[in-house]
């Protein structure tokens, strides 16, 4: 679905206690890299509980355009026969990516060393999207890239034929950017080094190891020091998918608004370089346990109790935790209206370059719900009165943005009055049982 030809208005209604339990679909993220790594690889790679959302399922095609055979045999099973790094045929048709910034980028990484072009496009917020942050670093490796004006899509991007390996370090923390750089470098002969001053998610770094890629990393005065070796063969691999915790966060922070609420959330990703939400909202006075810690997939799980929290309180988020959050500010800043004081996220400056300017977006509806706001380039301060302070009874506009989407609905359920937000369709994007699964936890949630 790359546009949304109707809105979708949708209503949250203030809720008796959420109860039982929420059986989070898997991670976005690990998902796109899971297709993306299995169509690079020699053999068949099966995954078990990809997440079946928009997002995911564009990824799915574009590796069918470029010459993967994917296969879906059951709910969030599935296999991709590989055509291995640098076997990428050229596409026959234009690559659609819908609303995913993530899938992408990463394609566009996968494909920048192997004597290819494709075009790609998406819905009308990716193509809103800058794609320089990608396409420059691509260009070292000899890709070129044509697009509109401002680097933007639809844009064509023609593959290196002999492709160099690349320095890079990162000029703004990405893992979007990182993981182009290094899939970019498969293909490319020698050693690719990426340098990310702050760490960034680590899944792809997880699955090239786990794929069988020679990779290194290491600490340095300049930060994280990754260097990944050229041309090797893609061994075809058993993915677990871990459930989301971007999308967990959802019914977490409902659970903790509503008064009376008890719920578990089993198998969420406690990866170290995501788990920055969790940390903040136990700092606010969250009652959340971390049951049961293991590993499934290679990645880090926990399962979550989660209970009513009236005592949360304002926090002062340190900057240097935005990589391992970037996300979850929308429904932190929720979070922060019910607090008692205020709440300051700094260093959020990249959420202006999301699927919409999320920093505007979340002010403007929380003023629109009589929540005091103070907001600059690169912050946003939340004043919390604590509990059934926040007035709620406003439509809040949100910019076909699955996040904000689900942010101020989660609002509605604990706010005074009900809150409405004018488009919820892009929520399918990552998150398509939303709906049901709130609702299973006594979420009182319409369609108008």
């Amino acid at each position: 679905m790359s546009s949304h030809d109707q809105a979708l208005k949708m209503t949250a209604h203030k809720s008796g206690p959420l109860i039982g339990q929420a059986q989070i679909p898997g991670d976005k993220s690990i998902s796109h890299r899971a297709l993306i790594f299995g169509a690079m690889a020699i053999g068949e790679t099966k995954i078990s509980g990809l997440l079946e959302g928009q997002d995911v399922l564009d990824t799915a095609l574009a590796m069918r355009a470029f010459g993967a055979d994917v296969i879906q045999h059951g709910p969030g099973s599935w296999s991709v026969h590989g055509v291995g790094v640098g076997g990428f045929k050229e596409p026959e048709t234009v690559i659609d990516c819908g609303n995913s910034g993530t899938g992408v980028r990463l394609i566009m990484g996968a494909m920048a060393t192997t004597a290819v072009a494709a075009v790609f496009t998406g819905d009308a917020s990716l193509c809103k999207r800058p794609m320089g942050r990608v396409t420059d670093p691509l260009a070292l490796f000899g890709a070129r890239a044509y697009g509109r004006s401002g680097g933007r899509l639809p844009m064509t991007l023609v593959g290196a034929g002999h492709p160099l390996p690349v320095r890079y370090a990162l000029p703004v923390a990405s893992a979007q950017v990182k993981s182009a750089v290094l899939l970019a470098g498969l293909n490319a002969p020698g050693q690719t080094v990426v340098i990310e001053p702050e760490a960034t998610r680590d899944h792809s770094e997880r699955m090239l190891l786990g794929f069988g890629a020679q990779l290194h990393v290491e600490q340095s005065a300049e930060g994280n020091v990754i260097t990944l070796t050229g041309q090797p063969e893609l061994r075809a691999q058993s993915v677990a998918v871990p459930r989301d915790p971007s999308s967990a966060a959802f019914p977490v922070c409902a659970a903790l608004l509503v008064e009376g609420s008890d719920i578990t959330v089993p198998g969420v990703s406690q990866n170290l370089t995501r788990n920055g939400l969790y940390l903040t909202l136990v700092e606010m006075g969250a009652q959340i346990s971390f049951d049961n810690p293991r590993l499934e997939g290679g990645e880090p799980v926990a399962d979550l109790r989660v209970r009513f929290s009236d005592q949360m309180r304002g926090v002062e988020v340190p900057p240097a935790r935005a990589p391992s959050m970037i996300d979850e500010y929308p429904i932190l800043s929720v979070v922060a209206a019910f607090a008692t004081g205020k709440t300051f996220m700094r260093g959020i400056k990249e959420l202006r370059v999301k699927e919409s300017d999320r920093i505007d977006a979340m002010a403007r509806g929380l003023e629109a719900c009589g929540v005091v706001i103070e907001e600059d380039e690169d912050s946003l301060i939340v004043h919390g009165n604590g509990m059934g302070s926040v007035a709620g009874g406003a439509i809040c506009k949100t910019h076909i943005d699955h996040r904000i989407a689900m942010s101020f609905l989660v609002m509605g359920l604990a706010a005074n009055k009900p809150i409405s937000v004018d488009d919820a369709s892009p929520i399918v994007t990552s998150f398509p049982i939303f709906e049901s699964l709130m609702g299973a936890l006594g979420a009182k949630l319409t369609r108008d």
